[in-house]
């Protein structure tokens, strides 16, 4: 295979997961730039690309993300971006699609309440697939650090998930200070 038919062939199966990363980081127009940046060093560094590829395409699209932020000072969270389009638009399901709107909004508002590490973290696993080996590889750390970040940022979700999902109609703890009308001693 010449060079220009390896980069194609890692491109074209790459290309997409490599994309829904940055996008999941920045949004989608900020990462398709990502995403055409991290396949433009690729090409640079062909020779330089280590198999499988695809840790190390995302850790490259992290790495652009982190610059981007520097540079410009700003957050970009597709978590909100896609809350706010979905509660903008998903008032026009009905059914069970909008039960599946509703839970997917509920999980994005969650997700966006937690870190950005938690959230790149759970990212790499959930949505890119990445085995634990490979996103220690995306975020430079050993697989025991991982674990135990996976671990901490799975029970911080699962608290925000909670949060998200509690009802709305009454303080927390109004029910444990409100005496039952039949209770014995109780203010009439």
């Amino acid at each position: 295979m010449t060079p220009a038919e390896d980069f194609r062939s890692v491109y074209e199966e790459h290309y997409p997961r490599v994309l829904a990363y940055a996008t999941s980081l920045v949004g989608r127009q900020v990462g398709e730039d990502i995403a055409s940046e991290a396949f433009t060093v690729a090409w640079r560094r062909l020779s330089d690309m280590p198999q499988p590829p695809l840790p190390w395409l995302l850790g490259v699209a992290r790495n652009l993300v982190r610059e981007l932020h520097r540079r410009d000072a700003h957050r970009y969270m597709v978590a909100a971006e896609e809350a706010q389009r979905l509660a903008g638009g998903g008032q026009t399901h009905v059914g069970d699609v909008a039960a599946l709107v509703t839970d997917r909004h509920v999980a994005l508002q969650a997700l966006a309440t937690l870190s950005e590490a938690d959230r790149e973290l759970l990212t790499l696993i959930a949505w890119q697939g990445l085995s634990s080996r490979d996103a220690a590889r995306v975020l430079n750390c050993t697989g025991p650090t991982l674990t135990v970040r996976l671990y901490r940022a799975r029970r911080r979700l699962e608290k925000a998930l909670e949060t998200a999902q509690a009802p709305e109609t009454a303080p927390v703890g109004a029910a444990h200070t409100a005496y039952p009308p039949h209770r014995q001693g109780a203010p009439g």
